[in-house]
């Protein structure tokens, strides 16, 4: 397996102001190259300081357009709404003038959905520049869950579809995601660790085995030349 570059800090708020600075000098690449830029995002508690950082990084936001790598099937207002995340935290300052792709619209019934979440992601500016992720303790990304109903479409780079339904294995909302048709074909990708038990995580997906037991591990085989992990023992 081909080793992703690896960038550690001491620290999560060192982290968060390398990664964005980092991420802008993509985007404006990106925007120099084909006069846009697609960001892809994950969610949760970690990238937030990124977020903040990112969303003062002087850029030209109005060729960006940003969307998620997964999102729960949950309202806007939801405290557990990634795309409420984003709105709040890297939709503001400088970056309020990017465009933003949402995945979920839980007022629909859930194929109709999907269907609206995979036409939004395909009127977007792909292959995306840069994918950041994330990764769980049980080693799974976006959300790709281990040995989930649908896991092998999901990560599939062929996949027949952009966006997938996936059950959450906490038995909690149902989730959209993006397989791996845009996941791993972006140009970019980056994924954000910080804390002692997810670099433990994140050393035994590094490990031989299965895809669908740690399904990070589908980036890390197959997109491992595109990756950069930047990383910090304490958040």
């Amino acid at each position: 397996m081909t080793n992703p570059t690896r960038r550690e800090f001491a620290d999560g708020g060192e982290l968060a102001a390398a990664f964005a600075a980092w991420t802008a000098e993509w985007l404006r690449a990106a925007i120099e190259a084909r006069g846009a830029a697609l960001l892809v995002v994950s969610g949760g508690s970690t990238p937030k300081r990124y977020f903040q950082a990112l969303s003062r990084q002087p850029l030209d936001w109005t060729r960006v357009a940003v969307t998620l790598a997964d999102e729960r099937r949950v309202p806007d207002e939801s405290p557990r709404s990634n795309a409420r995340l984003v709105r709040e935290t890297l939709l503001v300052d400088l970056a309020a003038r990017a465009q933003f792709a949402p995945l979920a619209d839980s007022r629909l019934p859930p194929e109709q959905e999907l269907a609206a979440a995979g036409a939004r992601v395909a009127r977007l500016p792909l292959p995306a520049d840069l994918v950041v992720l994330g990764m769980g303790d049980d080693g799974h990304t976006a959300s790709w869950f281990p040995h989930a109903l649908g896991l092998a479409e999901a990560i599939d780079p062929a996949a027949r579809s952009l966006v997938a339904p996936i059950a959450a294995p906490d038995g909690l909302e149902p989730r959209l995601t993006l397989t791996g048709r845009v996941i791993l074909r972006a140009r970019r990708l980056a994924l954000q660790i910080e804390g002692a038990n997810k670099l433990t995580t994140l050393a035994r997906a590094m490990d031989e085995g299965p895809v669908e037991d740690m399904p990070i591990r589908a980036v890390l085989q197959q997109a491992a030349e595109k990756l950069t992990i930047f990383s910090a023992a304490s958040s």
